[in-house]
């Protein structure tokens, strides 16, 4: 029998976490919520078509504390895989590999969609007076 010391193959335990690592893993993830969320919008759709008693129900559905739960995690979700795709765009074209560009942008990334999704909710609210 083979002696077996090491690890057969690397995990997360083994690394550091870095926010490159992070915006990778986020991205992933984000681009499964974006697709979960595009049911939602079908839904939306379907209920806008079929008439008021349908779309109220999707509207009573969406004004709920869940129901914004979810819709401010998808637009959470929606900016961040855009500016977190913006970024990967840059890098495709060959720039920003250097170490703390690639480290600046993915921060970016992080803390620019956190603002963009709070300017989308900011607005949203003023224009339907909820703020």
């Amino acid at each position: 029998m083979a002696n077996r010391e090491r690890p057969l193959s690397p995990h997360l335990q083994v690394y550091a976490w870095q926010i490159q690592m992070v915006t990778s893993i986020v991205h992933r993830i984000t681009g499964c919520i974006l697709s979960v969320g595009a049911l939602l919008i079908a839904w939306a759709l379907v209920a806008l078509a079929a008439g008021p008693e349908a779309w109220a129900q999707f509207t009573a559905c969406a004004r709920s504390p869940l129901g914004f739960l979810i819709l401010f995690g998808w637009t959470w979700a929606f900016a961040y895989h855009l500016l977190n795709g913006i970024r990967h765009l840059i890098q495709d074209a060959g720039y920003a590999y250097k170490v703390a560009t690639f480290v600046r942008n993915g921060w970016i990334s992080v803390i620019g969609s956190l603002v963009v999704t709070a300017l989308i909710w900011l607005v949203a609210m003023m224009q339907r007076g909820g703020a």
